[in-house]
């Protein structure tokens, strides 16, 4: 037992092989010690700079110290909960988040640790742009604002009224809200909250994936009062192009 030494931490005396990694220690006892770039399998690189505790030995004043940087030795007094800590890593905290705004992660320590992240940002602006075409232009209403802690947010409205037009990721001028077309499916986006995901159709001249059910259905029922009331092939846009101008050919006078 001559290689093990007596630590103390927050007030309790500890027993623990001499030269080990305080970060490790502390990990092993369960005390929670925010920490995000420290492994294991590789010598610590105090990049984060969140893993900081109080240090005391012998008569010298406590200094705070990385706790992934620095190993066990006799007569240590850790402190890892202290005004001057949680200074420390709320800056350590902030820096990272100047870097990675968005790192769930990030925002996910802070909020356990009770560190300041600030609102975490989305993109949105708050312009209501993708509301009002929804409401007002595409009459689908699949997007509402909600307050949340004081502040704004658009969301998908309870009744998922999302027709798959993809309009409001068109109008949105930061790209907070996105499309993705994967596998038959178009999946549209805010944040993390999906406003709505419908499968695909195909044109019936290409073959390619140009609408969604629900939005082809939409448009037909905004166009039933239209005395116009054959039915129609489902064609992209490109290929409705190709088609008018096929017909206007075949309709032209024979010149000669």
């Amino acid at each position: 037992m001559g290689n093990m030494v007596k630590i103390t931490v927050n007030g309790e005396e500890q027993e623990v092989e001499k030269d080990k990694r305080l970060l490790l220690f502390l990990m092993e006892k369960g005390i929670k010690i925010p920490h995000l770039c420290f492994h294991r399998a590789l010598i610590p690189g105090a990049s984060c700079k969140l893993c900081v505790v109080e240090v005391k030995e012998k008569d010298k004043p406590p200094k705070t110290r990385l706790s992934c940087a620095i190993k066990t030795r006799e007569g240590m007094e850790i402190t890892t909960e202290s005004a001057m800590v949680h200074q420390l890593r709320n800056k350590a905290i902030g820096d990272l988040l100047k870097m990675a705004p968005r790192a769930d992660i990030i925002h996910r320590i802070g909020e356990e640790f009770g560190l300041t992240t600030g609102r975490k940002p989305d993109g949105c602006i708050r312009c209501r742009l993708c509301v009002r075409i929804c409401k007002d232009i595409i009459r689908a209403k699949a997007l509402k604002i909600v307050k949340r802690e004081g502040m704004n947010y658009v969301v998908p409205s309870e009744a998922s009224d999302c027709i798959g037009c993809g309009t409001c990721a068109n109008i949105c001028p930061t790209g907070a809200i996105s499309i993705k077309d994967k596998e038959n499916s178009r999946t549209i986006m805010i944040r993390d909250e999906i406003i709505g995901r419908h499968p695909l159709e195909r044109c019936e001249m290409c073959g390619r994936q140009f609408a969604t059910t629900k939005f082809l259905k939409h448009v037909q029922e905004l166009e039933g009062s239209h005395p116009d009331t054959k039915e129609h092939n489902k064609l992209c846009p490109t290929c409705v192009k190709l088609h008018a101008v096929k017909d206007r050919k075949l309709l032209a006078p024979k010149l000669g």
